[in-house]
């Protein structure tokens, strides 16, 4: 009973849908004393409690929780969550991992708003270590070049004349089969200068470990043949390098061939947006011979030249931190990483942590086999001491003692476990952009594009490119990051975890390893063989406006026998199916002469007096259909779901 004073308890209980009692506790707890269900309330006491009992309740769990942690946040009972869990048509385990829809309509279902928590990225500090000369103090330090280009084109001989040993003649078949770093000595302007050399077996290391976010390199050299020419590998390791933002200096190799035209890759390079400067860039191209040695000297002092230009720094000081650049796992030696230092000096005894894998610094050794005691920054370094071996460009840091180093190393696992379990993915979808664009949060949709042909290749890049010019004002651009021929390759997938990107394929599919590849990094990858599709979903997208594509997949099919109505005015079609199988919580149309009366969903779905999940063809069954009560005999019942598919 309202009264202008206030309501009482009984009153206010009966509107919440609650007893006296429990509205008793609530009131309890906001420190309110009653002597029974007749206590009346001031109307500020009352709001009071409204506020508090009818706001959502929030639940928080964590990415891939089971069923018994949702039951536990939503403090119900585990069997309680298995048998709603089966209402809506799901039978899943209590130690079954429960999808994030799911969990929410489960939620929803208790009055929870369920929140999946995020684990903040907290890596402990790196310790102090002992004072090794003015903190903060920059030096100039060497500069990394990775080696890059076609297969066969000399790279590393290339490098091993640079070296002045021989690495190629120790390779299976003279090709290299593992990331290498090695640290030269040259003579520049009368002083003694290092550079370290990253040696990779292609392009998809390279980007693999930028993926990974290891951004070591500084230059690259692209080496490419006299004698050959701009090749398919050569052209990835372009994009590759140009969307990693690092220098690139042209060495054009095999110059002692007397078919060699070093004019003929100049001119190849400018349609690969690379002018050298005879022809007015900024791109430097060195004639060299890995063979006689011609142009080996020039090249090194121009590599200086790009690293004295990009003044390059870090502090010896503090503590040290680098990247994997390869690791392995030795019979009598245990995990072997090889490490470039980025930052600080790394010494025996120092306790590292390398991604999940952590241990001591018990001993290091330069490329030449020389035992180190200590290792300044761009330094490359093979380490002993880690209980695992790393994955390439895992970043390498310094803590206090191997105890912090065992905890950062396990909640790293724990995290990429959870998030492995969780399917989180820290890549864009089409979608996402779709919805972060209607928010005014994407600023660039990088795009890689594959085709069948180099024309049907340059008309799609021409379109998106026209996407730019017919929006300048928007915030949303569209960058192609690479262009080719082919069907989507691993590599492709790799650049796209580097760039961000999402992959297009114009009359172009992923290969097996790449679809593997694009599932495990989660690289959105659309297909088209329309070009006004394609362009349509990403000016679509751009604006924040792409639906999902859905396309229907009939279940089955059944006849209502007869009308059956209980005491409560439940309304349930006794049915028989005649097609098929009817699926409790799947979409139903309800036909009646032919002609559609209504599209809705089986609520409930009972074979003999149990609750079961599906009837197959030639069964009996009665069922509920949500929102709709006149069903008759002789109605026909289309089940069918809707189900997202690929844009083709």
């Amino acid at each position: 009973m309202a009264t202008a004073k206030g309501i009482r308890v009984a009153d206010l209980a009966n509107e919440l849908k609650m007893t006296p009692a429990e509205l008793a506790v609530t009131l309890n707890d906001l420190g309110v004393n009653i002597d029974g269900p007749a206590t009346m309330l001031d109307e500020e006491t009352a709001r009071t409690v409204r506020e508090v009992l009818t706001q959502p309740k929030i639940a928080e769990i964590s990415a891939g929780s089971t069923v018994r942690e949702v039951a536990e946040a939503l403090s119900m009972p585990v069997n309680t969550a298995v048998k709603k869990l089966m209402e809506f048509g799901q039978l899943i385990a209590p130690n079954q991992r429960l999808d994030a829809r799911m969990a929410e309509k489960l939620a929803a279902a208790c009055g929870y708003v369920l929140r999946v928590k995020t684990e903040a990225r907290i890596e402990p500090k790196p310790a102090p270590v002992a004072h090794r000369g003015p903190a903060g103090t920059m030096q100039p330090r060497p500069p990394v070049v990775t080696i890059m280009g076609h297969v066969d084109h000399g790279k590393t001989s290339l490098l091993d004349i640079i070296r002045k040993a021989n690495v190629a003649e120790g390779e299976f078949g003279g090709i290299t089969q593992h990331i290498g770093a090695y640290q030269v000595e040259v003579e520049h302007e009368a002083q003694k200068k290092r550079i370290t050399f990253l040696d990779t077996p292609g392009h998809e290391a390279f980007t693999e470990m930028r993926a990974r976010g290891a951004s070591v390199t500084d230059i690259v050299v692209l080496v490419v043949a006299a004698d050959d020419g701009i090749m398919p590998q050569t052209i990835e390791a372009i994009h590759h390098a140009q969307a990693a933002k690092v220098p690139i200096v042209v060495a054009i190799n095999k110059m002692d061939k007397p078919d060699a035209r070093p004019d003929r890759i100049k001119q190849q390079l400018t349609e690969h947006n690379l002018v050298v400067e005879e022809y007015g860039g900024e791109v430097i191209a060195v004639p060299v011979s890995a063979k006689s040695g011609e142009g080996i000297p020039e090249l090194l002092e121009y590599i200086l030249l790009v690293a004295e230009v990009q003044q390059l720094q870090a502090s010896p000081s503090g503590h040290a931190i680098g990247a994997i650049v390869e690791a392995s796992v030795e019979p009598g030696r245990g995990a072997v990483a090889t490490v470039l230092v980025q930052g600080g000096t790394l010494r025996i005894g120092d306790c590292i942590v390398a991604g999940p894998a952590y241990g001591k610094v018990r001993a290091m050794t330069n490329d030449r086999g020389e035992k180190l005691q200590k290792a300044p920054p761009s330094t490359p370094v093979e380490v002993l001491g880690l209980n695992a071996a790393p994955a390439a460009g895992d970043t390498v840091e310094v803590v206090k003692n191997e105890k912090e180093a065992r905890q950062t190393a396990e909640r790293r696992m724990s995290r990429a476990r959870t998030e492995r379990l969780g399917g989180q993915t820290r890549r864009l979808t089409l979608d996402d952009l779709s919805r972060q664009a209607l928010e005014g949060i994407v600023k660039e949709l990088n795009i890689i594009v594959k085709g069948d042909v180099q024309g049907s290749v340059e008309a799609v890049v021409g379109q998106l490119n026209k996407l730019n010019e017919n929006r300048p004002d928007e915030e949303v651009r569209v960058s192609v990051k690479l262009s080719g021929v082919g069907s989507i390759s691993e590599s492709d997938i790799s650049l796209a975890v580097a760039t961000g990107s999402i992959v297009i394929g114009f009359n172009s599919r992923p290969d097996p390893s790449a679809q593997r590849a694009a599932e495990r990094d989660g690289i959105d990858v659309r297909t088209y063989n329309i070009i006004y599709d394609l362009t349509e979903d990403i000016e679509r997208a751009m604006k924040g406006l792409l639906a999902p594509v859905f396309e229907e997949a009939a279940l089955g099919a059944a006849r209502v026998l007869q009308r059956f109505q209980t005491s409560r005015g439940v309304v349930i079609a006794g049915c028989t199916v005649t097609d098929g199988k009817l699926v409790r919580g799947a979409e139903v149309r309800i036909l009646r002469n032919k002609q559609l009366l209504y599209t809705s969903r089986i609520d409930s779905l009972k074979r003999v007096k149990d609750d079961v999940r599906e009837v197959a063809q030639g069964f009996e069954c009665g069922l509920t259909i949500e929102n709709w009560s006149d069903v008759q005999p002789d109605d026909v019942l289309e089940c069918f779901e809707m189900k997202q598919v690929e844009r083709v």
